[in-house]
């Protein structure tokens, strides 16, 4: 019996398709199966084409290009329709393309001319998740549904911007005609390999998977390290493949399973695994899906990881470098508001702080370093540390802001040579404005460099410029002079600091800016919190784009403000009892002098106990300067506070640097307890530098409620 025979026998016709010639050969099965007269003959291709479904001979040609180009099959399944456009049957149709050996062969070759030998049998509609259904490649509806499926998968795992949101994107994929069931994404991480995230498994299912050495005898581990795919189309496949690992996967009850690598810049980063509760057959089609699906997936679990980098890092510079306030200022309130609004970092050169000083006293610092750039963020928090060091040393403001001028000048040289191998980098240079605050007797002291005069608003809500002397910006001069002017806030009045961010942001120039900022000043409110949130809204809020100035409405400067208000005077305390004494080195016999005077100011303290304490650390401080250095002593003692729950403060200071150590004196050492007296005895102690030598103090309270 001949093939033909054979074939025929079993409702299977064979075709030769020449594409180049234009020509389709039929033998009689083919013929009938087509719908043409039941004889072998060779027809046009208009003759042929005639007889398919439009959308499926139109889809032929993307099965055939792709079968070409990986030397394999082309599988197809096909509509058969007559005159009318009926649907006579459905045929598969499985082929070979092969390219022209004639004559014409290398023209051929380039063009892409070849021969399609193969055969059409005729198919039941398949029933969705049978055996059939897995295995029959599918043309027509099926890809345009395919091709719709890929570009919303693009689109939403492009907007994705975490891993989580990643992993959500792929968990709720909805694959055409063959949708998994459960989901994992693999890393690895050293030599092993880590689940990144699941999705359609119980809690506590990924522990078998957790921290799984790559060599394990496993497909995704086998997956990672070859950075091939891997099909597994029954249980029988998987067991026999994979022996040692079957018994994880099959309490699972899946039929068919894919791994597939996920690749990004030519590195394998992990795998992805699709199980499915339905056997798969996985033909071309469906594996042209899933390698696309695993390419997308790659991608933006790359981007994720590098958003969620730069995230972390923007994080952690917030951390360390956005403003903070310090503890409360006896008798004033502060707000303060920040706004980087230069770039994804959220982290720009604008910046304010509060100092506690040595002397009992706060400063308040605001400024700007030029630029909106990493380099900016960058020198605004070494910047930002230096004058917190120069100000913790008791330096006056323009002290510290020559210093921290000097600073900057060489900071920015370090940059510049570090920076010149490519291109020099620009000079920085920051505005600052730096105010020492007496809570008690509310005056600012103010040096300012370069920046913006502060605006004063008095109790019945007039907002004022007040005008400062000022320097050049730090930076610019490695010598510069800031000279100091007293803002004397009477209770009830507000002082406002700001950056010129808040000023200019929205296409003003300095007197525009002014203008737009007052009413939102002399505005009564009666909490900060409040009116540093109005400053911010008139400048960034929804009615700032009808306020915009004369110059183009840029938006792209940081924002940092800093309002500090007066509260009213409290009722008067009863006024402190205080002594002063100069200790001098020649005359070590006022020690006594001192010890007298501190109690006759104790001379009606209720314990006799702290009296005797506070002589002897009296005498044990004054002493020390005397023997350890070769300045004088000056000796303040001070006693504040309502009967019953007064303070004594006592504070002897040197012009010496070298700050004092606690040690452990042995039983015969005649020197060394002069700290551990203190700790023993002291409510509270502490030793403040200055900026000139330092002040060693203690606090003695004459009820346990102010001590604690």
């Amino acid at each position: 019996m001949r093939t033909e025979e054979v074939l025929a026998a079993i409702a299977t016709g064979l075709w030769r398709w020449d594409n180049a010639a234009g020509t389709v050969t039929l033998d009689a099965e083919a013929a009938r199966l087509l719908g043409l007269p039941p004889e072998p003959g060779s027809y046009r291709e208009s003759a042929v084409r005639s007889r398919f479904h439009p959308v499926d001979w139109n889809e032929i040609y993307g099965v055939v290009n792709l079968a070409v180009a990986e030397g394999s099959l082309a599988e197809a399944r096909l509509r058969i329709v007559d005159e009318r456009g009926q649907v006579l049957r459905t045929v598969r149709s499985r082929s070979k393309p092969i390219l022209r050996t004639d004559e014409n062969a290398d023209e051929d070759a380039d063009t892409g001319a070849y021969v399609l030998y193969g055969t059409l049998q005729e198919v039941a509609e398949p029933q969705p998740g049978s055996t059939d259904a897995a295995h029959t490649p599918i043309t027509g509806d099926w890809r345009r549904s395919r091709e719709a499926f890929l570009l919303d998968a693009g689109r939403a795992l492009a907007e994705a911007r975490s891993t989580a949101e990643v992993l959500r994107v792929a968990g709720s994929l909805s694959m055409p005609g063959f949708s998994p069931d459960g989901l994992a994404v693999f890393g690895s991480a050293g030599e092993r390999l880590t689940i990144i995230g699941h999705h359609g498994h119980n809690m506590g299912d990924e522990e078998p998977f957790t921290d799984m050495p790559l060599d394990t005898d496993y497909p995704a581990a086998e997956v990672v390290r070859t950075g091939r795919a891997i099909y597994l189309p029954s249980p029988d496949e998987y067991r026999r493949r994979y022996p040692a690992t079957w018994p994880l996967a099959r309490r699972f009850g899946r039929q068919s399973w894919a791994f597939l690598p996920l690749v990004s810049s030519g590195r394998t980063m992990g795998a992805w695994m699709a199980g499915f509760q339905h056997p798969v057959g996985f033909s071309p089609d469906e594996r042209a899906v899933l390698s696309t699906v695993a390419r997308m997936l790659a991608q933006a679990l790359a981007r994720a990881g590098v958003a969620e980098t730069e995230r972390e890092l923007s994080l952690g510079l917030q951390r360390s470098m956005m403003p903070t306030l310090g503890p409360e200022i006896p008798g004033m309130t502060v707000a303060a508001r920040y706004v980087p609004t230069g770039g994804g970092l959220q982290v720009g050169g604008d910046w304010y702080d509060m100092i506690p000083l040595p002397n009992g006293r706060i400063a308040l610092v605001i400024g700007d370093v030029q630029g909106h750039d990493v380099r900016a963020a960058g020198l605004m928090g070494q910047l930002r540390i230096a004058l917190r060091a120069y100000a913790s040393e008791g330096h006056r403001p323009d002290a510290v802001l020559s210093r921290a001028s000097r600073f900057l000048s060489g900071l920015t040289d370090a940059y510049e040579s570090v920076e010149g191998d490519e291109e020099p980098a620009a000079p920085r240079f920051a505005t600052c404005l730096y105010a020492e605050v007496d809570p008690e007797a509310g005056t600012l002291d103010i040096a300012r460099a370069g920046h913006p005069d502060p605006v004063v608003i008095s109790a019945d809500g007039t907002a004022v410029i007040r005008q400062t002397a000022g320097g050049l910006p730090l930076g610019i001069e490695t010598d510069s002079d800031y000279p100091t002017t007293r803002v004397v806030l009477e209770p009830g009045e507000t002082i406002m600091l700001c950056t010129d961010g808040l000023i200019e942001t929205g296409g003003h120039d300095m007197a525009t800016g002014w203008t737009r900022l007052r009413p939102v000043l002399e505005k009564p409110v009666e909490d900060l919190e409040q009116l540093a949130d109005a400053l911010v809204q008139a400048v960034h809020g929804p009615t700032s784009h009808y306020t915009t100035g004369p110059l183009a409405d840029r938006r792209e400067d940081d924002i940092a403000v800093l309002v500090l208000r007066r509260e009213s005077a409290p009722a008067p305390e009863a006024p402190p009892r205080r002594s002063v004494l100069t200790i001098a080195q020649a005359e070590p016999e006022r020690i006594s002098v001192g010890r007298q005077l501190v109690r006759e100011l104790l001379h009606d303290w209720s314990d006799a106990e702290q009296v005797d304490s506070a002589v002897l650390m009296v005498s044990e401080m004054a002493t020390n300067v005397l023997v350890h250095t070769d300045g004088d002593a000056l000796m303040v003692a001070e006693v504040s506070g309502e009967l019953g729950e007064r303070r004594l403060r006592v504070e002897v200071a040197d012009a010496s640097d070298e700050l004092p150590h606690k040690r452990r004196p042995g039983e015969m050492a005649s020197s060394g307890r002069g700290l551990v007296l203190m700790e023993m005895l002291a409510d509270a102690w502490g030793v403040d530098p200055r900026g000139e030598g330092k002040s060693i103090w203690f606090e003695l309270y004459e009820s346990e409620g102010l001590g604690g």
